[in-house]
């Protein structure tokens, strides 16, 4: 009597988790551990935190790696082994997990003041307009809070070096044009230091980016046995 065998699973690919530290077909080196941390947290300087961003939002950085908008020869190899599928799995997991809080940094009056109010004289809106006052994100915005200062200050040098273009709109690419090296890592301290981004904010952040129509990222699929569930 014959018996049948179960189902292949491929256990480096079962669900987020394994994606995050496996690497999927790319291999331990290519483990998003490795750089984004155990829980998702970042190095504090040139990786970003993922833990509690939204699944739509950290998707569609990984499509865009892949397809050249985001320049960064290491993400892009990454990506590009990785499924449409297993985006998805793992901008789930991380999506779900916990935001770490943001660590308290000395900022200067003037970086507050551009977060704050922006400089109508030039042109350059705040940059709370966008992101939050305490840094949350909107419905169309990641949060920064808690995100590495020097991270986003070298995110601001790639929207005004053209190698990040991936805002629909261009405004990124025009602020970033706009502000002085000393404003860009004045304004990334201050909003790195920011207290909020907190997990328990982003169920409503991420419901609103979906809805928003310049966010192109879709939703993610329905939750599947076995894979890591998004944060309700």
């Amino acid at each position: 009597m014959g018996c049948d065998a179960p189902p292949y699973r491929d256990r480096f690919r079962a669900n987020g988790e394994t994606v995050a530290f496996s690497g999927g077909d790319g291999g331990a080196a290519a483990a998003c551990f490795t750089c984004h941390g155990l829980a998702g947290e970042g190095d504090g300087k040139n990786s970003p935190r993922l833990a509690g961003l939204d699944a739509g939002y950290l998707h569609r950085q990984l499509d865009d790696y892949a397809n050249g908008r985001r320049d960064h020869a290491a993400m892009r190899t990454i990506a590009l082994k990785l499924s449409d599928g297993d985006r998805s799995r793992v901008a789930n997991y991380y999506a779900a997990l916990p935001s770490p809080l943001a660590p308290a940094r000395a900022a200067d009056a003037a970086g507050g003041r551009l977060y704050r109010e922006g400089d109508a004289a030039r042109g350059l809106p705040s940059c709370a307009s966008c992101h939050g006052g305490r840094g949350e994100g909107d419905a169309a915005n990641p949060p920064l809070a808690g995100q590495p200062a020097h991270y986003l200050e070298a995110q601001l040098i790639a929207w005004r070096t053209a190698k990040r273009k991936n805002d629909p709109l261009g405004e990124m690419r025009e602020i970033s044009r706009r502000l002085s090296a000393r404003e860009a890592r004045a304004v990334s301290i201050y909003a790195s230091g920011l207290g909020a981004g907190r997990h328990q904010g982003q169920a409503t952040f991420r419901e609103a980016r979906r809805a928003d129509p310049r966010n192109d990222a879709s939703a993610p699929p329905p939750h599947a046995p076995g894979s890591a569930q998004p944060a309700r």
